[in-house]
């Protein structure tokens, strides 16, 4: 699997038994001198007033070990000197050293890149979640059992605002993981993950919740759990267990400075995936709702200025012409302090909330301005968003074979570029990516017909043939771009 250049690196979970045992011993001494009278244990102890201070993993692992699967993939990466914008092996790559002696002047030819991942069994029938990292660009993914069995797996879908993908093998009566509610879990405890850490299959390890609702950078849709359990390349797509031997999160990202484990994972609480396995399943695509406004923290010297009693909520930074935030009469200044009354209490708490509200469904946002509080009634809108990329399934109706992550822009942006619609194109992959589309171009028709949306360019594709001619804008300038999406 990839690692980011970031401070984030990709990957999920472990504990120290003398941890558990430090506690044990503070729990009958809670001052120096009587901690100095706590004799530490002899030979002559019974082991099993030991074990009472000590969780005990085995039945979690007994029970849902066999539902933890190893998930790798093949990729085409292509290598040597990359314009600005394309992908490819980078001078600070690890692997830029080992492909150095193939790759010419202008060497653009692909070659295969495999990577390692996890995931775990949530139907009999062979439905399995992951991460979306980890499966995402994969020409092929192929998924291993507890008992060595493989299987390819068909990747239903992927959504990248949450890391969550969906696969699905051919087989029956698979054992199965149990979830749990994140919910309940609070800070301080013990958790455990399964997962492939640098291709180890079913390594176990544990720790102990650190936090809930944790914000990461450009992660804006995930309240994510974060745990002190060792996680590494691997890990990734991994189940999070609770002591009842329930999942309530994937493991899906470190904090690290040198892309292995320095203390700091996170886990996607398992209702957001489950969500979004749900939404991919019945409808191919995750819906989301949106309100069409940026915020930002409200720090204590704000808090001050606009008469707060405490820092908290979210600070309306800007509101997009005709959103519904802008409809609704909220304005740049207001401070968001609650969501049909589940209170904000800083801005990373506004994105998933408003993104679990039904598009089309009425909330009441209450906003500080003017040194008082009112409620604003607001239609909620729906946030527009990536063409999923799904399997082929044998029909041609399915807009993820384009491999293209896009929204559709807004007037304003329509009135910069000069056109009357279009898309904008935040991601690429697959065949998109094969033909040179970037992040960051314009998509104007297909095949000569106008794109207004992203969901018009999904009814588009489905006539259209394995050949299409995509007409893009990229820095003003318009060409066309042949696609084969068979």
């Amino acid at each position: 699997m990839r690692l980011r250049k970031t401070v984030l690196a990709l990957a999920a979970a472990g504990f120290i038994s003398t941890t558990a045992l430090a506690v044990h011993y503070a729990d009958h001494a809670t001052d120096p001198e009587r901690a100095a009278q706590v004799a530490p244990p002899t030979a002559g102890t019974d082991a099993a007033s030991l074990r009472v201070a000590l969780p005990d993993f085995r039945g979690i692992v007994r029970e849902s070990g066999a539902a933890v699967v190893n998930v790798s993939t093949t990729a085409m990466v292509k290598m040597g000197n990359q314009q600005q914008g394309q992908p490819g092996v980078e001078p600070n790559d690890p692997f830029y050293e080992f492909f150095k002696p193939f790759m010419g002047p202008n060497a653009q030819k692909p070659v295969p890149m495999h990577g390692e991942g996890s995931g775990f069994i949530v139907s009999k029938d062979g439905l399995i979640l992951t991460n979306a990292h980890v499966v995402r660009d994969a020409r092929e993914v192929t998924v291993r059992l507890n008992d060595r069995r493989e299987f390819t797996a068909k990747v239903v879908g992927i959504d990248t605002r949450s890391d969550v993908a969906v696969l699905k093998i051919d087989a029956n009566n698979l054992p199965t993981v149990r979830t749990g509610t994140p919910a309940s879990v609070e800070p301080g405890d013990w958790v455990l993950a399964i997962g492939s850490p640098f291709g180890f299959q079913n390594t176990v390890t544990a720790g102990i919740v650190s936090a809930k609702g944790r914000a990461l950078p450009d992660e804006n849709y995930v309240p994510f759990i974060q745990t002190d359990v060792a996680v590494n390349p691997g890990n990734s797509g991994g189940p999070l267990f609770n002591m009842n031997g329930e999942v309530v999160g994937i493991n899906s990202q470190i904090y690290s400075r040198t892309g292995g484990y320095m203390g700091l994972s996170f886990a996607i609480p398992i209702d957001v995936a489950l969500h979004v396995k749900d939404e991919i399943v019945s409808h191919g695509r995750v819906t989301r709702g949106r309100l069409g406004l940026s915020a930002q923290t409200v720090d204590q010297k704000l808090a001050t200025a606009f008469g707060l009693d405490k820092p908290g909520g979210a600070l309306v930074a800007s509101v997009e012409n005709g959103s519904p935030a802008a409809l609704a009469g909220i304005k740049p200044g207001d401070v968001v302090l609650s969501l049909n009354d589940t209170p904000i209490r800083e801005s990373a708490d506004l994105p998933p909330a408003v993104a679990n509200l039904t598009p089309g469904a009425d909330a009441k946002v209450e906003v500080w301005r003017d040194r008082k509080s009112i409620k604003l009634d607001v239609k909620v809108g729906e946030l527009k968003d990536a063409v999923v990329a799904k399997a082929d399934k044998g029909d041609s109706g399915e807009a993820g074979k384009l491999g293209v992550l896009g929204r559709s822009l807004t007037a304003q942006e329509r009135k910069q570029a000069g056109i009357p619609s279009g898309i904008v194109i935040e991601d690429v992959s697959g065949p998109a990516e094969a033909a040179g589309l970037l992040a960051g171009d314009l998509l104007l028709a297909v095949n000569g017909i106008p794109i207004t949306g992203v969901g018009q360019l999904r009814s588009v594709l489905e006539g259209a043939g394995d050949r299409v001619a995509v007409l893009v804008q990229r820095n003003g300038q318009r060409m066309f771009v042949p696609i084969t999406v068979g």
